[in-house]
């Protein structure tokens, strides 16, 4: 049952779980979205009362290890109370290509040094729910597959195809030259605002690439001279910013074709 030991340490699992290629499903909702987008478990690890709930589950994956214990003892295991239902490991999916991804694309966004699990879940959330065709992710970013990110996402991590890219910031020009409109997200002088963006591509149809910088610091100034444009949500009463979840969710909206 090490796939489920010390859940809480956080620095712990962002090492362990890749290494292991492997991610956790947390919820009974989660845990089908996952099977359904067709990843495959590595075993289960429920309360007694949550066996019922997923008998069409566990007896699809007779294979499958299955743990049931008390509270109490998944509680010692894991380090927190399981109240949303059963977990499963599942097995990580193989990785997609950038090129591939994007030659099916239209709208992509690009998420850069984002750390934070929980906004990389809301965001990949919003893609889901607008209609984003793919999230490639650089390199530093919080992982999509960790379980908190899995979570706030509600699942449509397994949804949205996405990529981790290698070398940033060269993998932007290979999204450009798939022939994308590449749009930071920064507060510049020029910038467009995002109404004038959104008539942009919806008159001319262009395919469009949002990228969206880190929670503090805002996108890195290599990425913004590198971009076609740079794009900012208009503020009132002297807020300079949105949380980057919400911004995304905005940009996502104007933005759709």
């Amino acid at each position: 049952m090490a796939d489920y030991t010390s859940l809480t340490d956080v620095a712990l699992r962002r090492k362990l779980e890749p290494e292991r290629g492997m991610y956790l499903a947390e919820s009974s909702k989660v845990l089908r979205r996952a099977l359904d987008a067709g990843h495959q478990p590595r075993s289960f690890f429920m309360a007694q009362k949550w066996v019922d709930d997923l008998a069409d589950v566990l007896e699809a994956h007779p294979e499958v290890p299955v743990y049931v214990g008390s509270d109490e003892v998944l509680e010692a295991i894991t380090g927190f109370h399981l109240h949303r239902g059963a977990l499963a490991a599942m097995h990580r999916p193989a990785p997609l290509a950038l090129e591939s991804v994007v030659a099916d694309a239209r709208r992509v966004a690009i998420i850069e040094d984002i750390v934070d699990h929980t906004n990389v879940g809301a965001i990949f959330r919003s893609a889901a729910a607008l209609d984003v065709d793919a999230v490639l992710v650089t390199p530093r970013c919080a992982d999509p597959l960790y379980r908190r990110a899995i979570r706030v996402s509600m699942g449509t991590v397994f949804q949205v195809p996405w990529v981790r890219l290698e070398h940033w910031t060269a993998d932007l020009q290979t999204v450009k030259d798939a022939g994308f409109l590449t749009a930071a997200m920064a507060l510049k002088g020029d910038s467009l605002t995002l109404d004038q963006l959104g008539a942009r591509v919806r008159g001319s149809g262009e395919k469009l690439a949002l990228i969206l910088g880190t929670e503090g610091n805002g996108l890195g100034e290599a990425t913004i001279h590198q971009a076609d444009v740079t794009v900012k949500i208009p503020m009132s009463h002297g807020v300079d910013s949105l949380n980057v979840a919400a911004a995304s969710a905005v940009a996502f909206w104007e933005t759709r074709p």
